[in-house]
C-alpha cells in the first residue's frame, strides 16, 4: 500500500513539474536583412537582422543572442550580441546581430557562386536566445532562402 502511495505521489510530482515548465512553441527565426559592416584584416562583417516570432501565449524576456549561419549547407558566419529585450506574446521583433565571416568561408562560397546559382542561397540559422533572470534560454534552428545581390555583367569582366 505504501509503495502505491509513493508511486502516485512521485507521478504527481513529475506531472506537476512538466506543467510548471510547460511545453513551449519553438521560436520562428528568419533572416529579415543583411547589411555590410567594416571588417578587419581578411574577414568580413555583416549586421544580420533576424525576425523572431513568439507563437506562445507568454512574452519571452531575453538577454543576449548567439547564432551560426550556414549558406548552401556549409558554415559561413557566426556572431553574438549582449542586447536584451522582450518578444511580446503572439508577437515578433527584429534583433540585429553582428556576424563575422572568416576569409576561408568567403573563398569557399566565392567558388560555389562561380559554379552554381548566383541568385539564391539556402540558409540555416542555429543559435540561442539567452534567458533573463531565472528564465532558461531558448534554442532555435531555422532554414530558409535568401536572394543574393546581383552583380551587373559589366562588373564581372
Amino acid at each position: 500500500m505504501k509503495r502505491r502511495i509513493l508511486l502516485i505521489l512521485t507521478l504527481a510530482v513529475i506531472l506537476s513539474g512538466c506543467a510548471v515548465l510547460g511545453l513551449r512553441e519553438p521560436l520562428r527565426v528568419a533572416v529579415a536583412g543583411i547589411e555590410p559592416l567594416e571588417g578587419k584584416g581578411m574577414e568580413a562583417r555583416f549586421a544580420v537582422h533576424l525576425r523572431i516570432q513568439n507563437h506562445d501565449d507568454k512574452p519571452i524576456n531575453y538577454d543576449g543572442i548567439a547564432l551560426d549561419l550556414d549558406l548552401r549547407g556549409t558554415g559561413f558566419a557566426s556572431g553574438v550580441s549582449n542586447q536584451g529585450g522582450t518578444i511580446p506574446r503572439f508577437g515578433e521583433t527584429i534583433i540585429t546581430v553582428p556576424v563575422t565571416v572568416p576569409a576561408t568561408a568567403i573563398l569557399r562560397h566565392a567558388f560555389g557562386l562561380a559554379t552554381g546559382d548566383r541568385t539564391k542561397a539556402d540558409y540555416r540559422l542555429r543559435g540561442k536566445l539567452g534567458g533573463q533572470g531565472l528564465a532558461i534560454g531558448r534554442q532555435f534552428d531555422s532554414q530558409g532562402e535568401i536572394t543574393l545581390p546581383t552583380i551587373p555583367p559589366e562588373k564581372m569582366d
